[in-house]
């Protein structure tokens, strides 16, 4: 099995992109914005404000949200970029409660193909 079945956003560009697509979902621990690439890769953005808590808080909740986006990649469709926003409702919650939220937003957005 690979590592990292996803490639990263990393520029500004490429996140306001998604932005201005203006395809999001939320709920009460995360904000998810999609919008098709073209390239038939998967590509995740991961954004914890400063409002969230401190570096570490933050680095660790964008861990949890790239892990939980890697262990779903078998049931999410290639051809997209997601950008997942951390609230801070979020900071107080572990892995199984991110994983969650994060499925309950691709299956909003009709992403999600369970096997």
């Amino acid at each position: 099995m690979k590592y990292k079945d996803f490639e990263t956003l990393r520029s500004n560009q490429e996140f306001k992109k998604v932005y201005n697509n203006k395809k999001s979902f939320a709920n009460k621990n995360l904000i998810m914005y999609i919008s098709e690439n073209g390239t038939g890769t998967k590509r995740l953005g991961v954004s914890v404000s400063k409002k969230v808590g401190n570096s570490i808080v933050r680095h660790r909740l964008a861990r949890l949200i790239r892990e939980a986006f890697r262990l779903s990649t078998d049931c999410i469709p290639d051809g997209y970029d997601y950008v997942v926003v951390a609230r801070a409702s979020l900071k107080d919650k572990g892995f199984f409660e991110t994983k969650e939220s994060m499925i309950h937003l691709l299956k909003l957005h009709k992403l999600y193909k369970q096997d």
